[in-house]
């Protein structure tokens, strides 16, 4: 059995809009997401959070809380991708391009869901609601979604 491999996901927000990034290279290039990627060895998922939003924004976030938790996998891949949902809306700086993000600010009303991964449309209502969620997809390729299964929780796994 492979390890999961744990990633984080950062999802700034502020009143009625929240930030996204255009992914420019790599796994998910092309799409708009949150800031985050793999947590290194000796952080925490918290301090992978953090850092990978610094890296990938310019924003130091000054608190994050996780709200959601999501499994991915992928049909002929043998690793579960266990990301990491955080949110906050307190930081430090503006929002700067980097050699792997264009963030934009986009109303909460007007979310890009035609440029966002295919699950985004699913568990993203969960976030603007404000509530905690788990979820599970099962993909082939990048584009299509075989099976999920999604709920609003109390409290996320430890």
């Amino acid at each position: 059995m492979v390890a999961n491999k744990v990633l984080t996901l950062v999802l700034i927000r502020e009143h009625a809009r929240v930030l996204l990034g255009m992914k420019k290279r790599g796994f998910g290039q092309g799409r708009w997401n949150g800031f985050g990627g793999k947590v290194e060895p000796g952080e925490t998922i918290l301090q992978g959070a953090l850092r990978e939003l610094k890296e990938e924004s310019e924003l130091e976030a000054k608190c994050l809380d996780e709200v959601g938790r999501l499994m991915f996998e992928f049909v002929g891949e043998p690793q579960l991708l266990e990301v990491h949902v955080f949110t906050g809306s307190k930081y430090e700086g503006v929002p700067k391009e980097t050699h792997e993000m264009r963030p934009s600010w986009f109303s909460t009303d007007n979310i890009p869901f035609r440029e966002m991964w295919p699950d985004d449309i699913l568990w993203f209502p969960l976030f603007l609601k404000g509530v905690k969620f788990s979820g599970y997809f099962l993909f082939e390729g990048h584009d299509k979604i075989i099976d999920y299964k999604l709920n609003e929780v109390d409290e996320l796994p430890v």
